[in-house]
Parts: structure tokens; sequence; C-alpha cells
């Protein structure tokens, strides 16, 4: 099967295509997840001409196979968990506890690794756009979406370069429009979607949040 997109930029203006009637809204706000929906939201932002930021999202992995995900965590201390996977592996609470522990840990960092002092935007009011470089599970997303809807954003879109069709489907009740560019009968992973799906780092991220933004001139999560 050939892939959809040579890198996050070229999926992130694939994907604002897709996203043009919310061009030149003052209400509209595009939020990267990190690490690597950070690139696809920026070129979003850029083309629709909205404030861009970062909105931390950490998967909860499973012990010995960290890419499986039983659940995730998201900024303002919201966890969501995949119970019918807790429960077929067997994870103990105090496995679901430590692992949650270890990732808040690391969602603090990268909170003040990638904004700095700054303040995140708000949201209250606003058409939020959360960006990510995919959906296998919809894990981090869902746990994006839950933290994000405790600010009071007045629509919440989910955009999303690539993505299982269910993964997709399953986020058209929770939120108020999903946009999924991609979505092959037979998807296996995010990254087999992409030509090159390198790791982003945090030094991407913060330049990526440092650069002037294309709305306003200033900062993007100034």
């Amino acid at each position: 099967m050939p892939r959809a997109f040579r890198d996050r930029i070229d999926a992130g203006r694939r994907l604002a295509g897709a996203l043009r009637h919310l061009a030149e809204r003052a209400d509209t706000l595009v939020l990267g997840l990190p690490r690597g929906g950070v690139p696809v939201a920026n070129e979003v932002a850029r083309a629709l001409g909205a404030p861009l930021d970062v909105f931390v999202v950490r998967k909860l992995g499973v012990p010995g196979d960290p890419e499986l995900a039983f659940g995730a965590i998201a900024s303002g201390g919201v966890r969501v968990l995949n119970d019918e996977l807790v429960i077929g592996l067997r994870l103990a609470p105090s496995t679901v506890n430590a692992v949650t522990a270890a990732e808040h840990e690391e969602l603090r960092r990268r909170e003040g690794a990638y904004r700095g002092a700054r303040p995140p935007l708000d949201v209250a009011g606003k058409t939020v756009i959360l960006v990510d470089d995919g959906l296998a599970t919809g894990a981090s997303m869902r746990a994006a979406v839950v933290a994000l809807r405790a600010r009071r954003p007045a629509r919440i879109v989910v955009a999303v370069p690539t993505a299982a069709p269910q993964a997709c489907d399953d986020f058209r009740d929770e939120v108020d429009e999903v946009v999924c560019a991609d979505t092959p009968e037979r998807f296996t992973a995010v990254g087999e979607r992409y030509e090159d799906f390198g790791e982003t780092s945090d030094e991407e991220v913060r330049a990526l949040l440092a650069a002037p933004n294309p709305a306003t001139g200033r900062q993007t999560a100034a």
C-alpha cells in the first residue's frame, strides 16, 4: 500500500485543506498534541491564520509493551482508561497507578519545556481544533477531549491526517466535528502512512511554539 504522506509537514498542509471552512475566523485556535502532532498543527495554524498552542497528553503504556496504550492522561489532571483492555490484560490497580504517576511527571516536564512561563491560550468560548499526526486507538485524543471540555470551548474539532476508520468514527458522537483526511480500510499503524515518520524532538516543538504566529505576529503560545 502506498504511503499517504511524505512527512508531517505534508500531512499538515493536506489536513489544512480539509479545514478551509475554519480559516480566518477570530474564534478559532489550533492545539497540537506533542510531540508528533505539533508539526502537523503548525501547518494547519499557518494555513488557517489561527493561533497555535500545545496540549500535552501522555499515553499510559502497558508494561513490557509501551506502544499498547491502556489509557492516557492530559493537562488538567484528566485520566481516561480503556477499562476493557485493563480488565483483559489483568492490570493491577497498583500497576495502573504506577504508570500514571510516571507519566504525570513526564507531562509536567513537557509542559514546562515547551511553554516555559507562558500561560496556555484561553480556549473558553472558542472553536478549538485538536490536531495529532494520526489516530490508532484514540486514547490520547480522547483524554485531550475530556480535559479540553473542562475549559469550556464553544466547539471542539478533532482533526488528524490519518486514522483507523473505527477510531475516527468513535469521535463523531464526542465532539462537534471530526476531520480525518485518510482512513484506509487496512490501517495498521499511524507511522505506516508516512514515508518519513521520524521522531519529533522537544527542541522542534519549542521552536515551533516560539516562532512568530501567522495570525498575530507574536509567539504562537504567547
